[in-house]
């Protein structure tokens, strides 16, 4: 990557610069800098060397400088250069889907909302990625990829019940477990406090974690929509031993997993990787498929994970910063992404491209299913005090559910209604 640093500011771009010359252009008749900030592991390396040599093949006119940023921190760095008070400078920022609602509140983004309509195919864009990037019909973060749980699944454990055809409805998917769950095998691990997975049973029964009327979000865990997603958690849950008071890092699941006594775990794909470095013995016989629904029709809901790209609106470079959106949107990019990095492109009419990976074809149809967290710009604080977790703990072992419900939709509905 070749890098360019204005030695001063000229006396043109110092009359516009009050906020300072980190971002503008390089001396008359050279290569402007774009700058575009990548999250650390988004992308490999080669992924990166390539596109920037693409992208200044294509555009001779721009020097692309890409940044790698920590999860840690981030929000206040993004924030910064939003509002103008960071030394740092970006023209086109990755971010988590989940956390354009916040920046969207902080203010200072670029709105796109007519490139997705013209340029980049935003008909088919994935709504796990897109409806967080949106509000009021306005559109300011761009899908790039995504990824999201499925079904991982023992091979020998699957052949050893009998079952040759994987399980493509809720009904279906809740025999086979039951025919894996016996002695000393467990049809399935599911911890107690699986929250993300929850959510997804809760989308599928039509309910939600919240939602907003008037600008007001209230906790909606107590409709029955809602409770039905709980119930049919419950009666999954039950077909192995997962514990009923954690998580599925406590103990991690992908190492109760690799012991080689559970014939299922929910899982983004990813996580085979850590099964079979726990027990290499365990190489090719883990399959994968999509969360079942409740009828056959489509995959069940799941949440999306992944990132947006956004553009900030202070930038001096909107036009160089589109067309390297424009360029990590394309049909070529993010085929070259979603291969190298195991994704599911930002694009159902793109989900072909992922065939012969078995883990990414599993997410594909889940994806297009998919859903995010309630678009609240303080949905962080929610998760922060999580009174999902408990609520499912509580039903789990014996409580009332809908007054368990109820407890946890009052304290969504008032970390979202609470002042800062």
């Amino acid at each position: 990557m070749k890098m360019r640093f204005l030695a001063v500011c000229t006396a043109l771009a110092a009359a516009a610069a009050l906020t300072g010359c980190s971002q503008l252009a390089d001396s008359a008749g050279g290569p402007q800098k774009v700058t575009l900030w990548l999250m650390k592991g988004s992308a490999s390396d080669d992924f990166i060397s390539k596109f920037t040599a693409s992208f200044e093949q294509e555009h001779p006119d721009v020097d692309l400088e890409v940044k790698i940023q920590d999860w840690t921190g981030i929000g206040d760095k993004v924030s910064g250069v939003l509002s103008g008070e960071s030394k740092e400078g970006a023209d086109v920022i990755e971010v988590g889907n989940t956390q354009v609602s916040r920046y969207i509140e902080v203010g200072g983004l670029s709105e796109l909302t007519l490139e997705g309509l013209r340029e980049w195919g935003n008909k088919d864009w994935l709504k796990g990625l897109s409806d967080p990037g949106s509000v009021n019909g306005a559109q300011y973060g761009v899908p790039w990829y995504a990824a999201n749980r499925v079904v991982i699944y023992n091979k020998d454990l699957f052949a050893g019940a009998g079952i040759k055809a994987l399980p493509k409805n809720r009904q279906e998917w809740i025999q086979a477990t039951q025919r894996l769950d016996k002695g000393d095998q467990q049809g399935i691990y599911l911890a107690g406090q699986n929250w993300y997975v929850l959510a997804g049973f809760v989308w599928d029964e039509g309910g939600d974690l919240a939602v907003e009327n008037s600008g007001k979000w209230t906790g909606t865990l107590h409709d029955d929509r809602a409770l039905a997603g709980m119930e049919f958690y419950k009666q999954l849950q039950g077909l192995g031993d997962g514990p009923k008071d954690a998580d599925e890092e406590t103990p991690p699941q992908s190492e109760v997993f690799a012991r080689g006594q559970v014939a299922q775990i929910i899982a983004p794909p990813s996580q085979v990787k850590e099964i079979e470095d726990a027990n290499p013995a365990l190489k090719d016989k883990l399959g994968f498929f999509p969360i079942p629904g409740k009828t056959s029709e489509k995959a069940g809901a799941v949440f999306t994970g992944g990132s947006d790209l956004i553009i900030p609106e202070k930038t001096r470079q909107r036009a160089h910063a589109v067309d390297v959106i424009t360029a990590l949107v394309s049909e070529k990019w993010q085929t070259e992404l979603a291969r190298t990095m195991s994704y599911v492109p930002n694009r159902t009419s793109l989900a072909h491209v992922v065939e012969g990976n078995e883990g990414a074809m599993a997410m594909a149809p889940g994806a297009a299913q998919g859903r995010a967290t309630p678009k609240s710009a303080r949905w962080a604080e929610v998760e922060a005090e999580n009174p999902i977790k408990p609520y499912m703990t509580a039903v789990l072992t014996g409580q009332d559910p809908r007054q368990a419900a109820q407890a946890a939709s009052d304290t969504i509905s008032r970390v979202l209604g609470s002042d800062r």
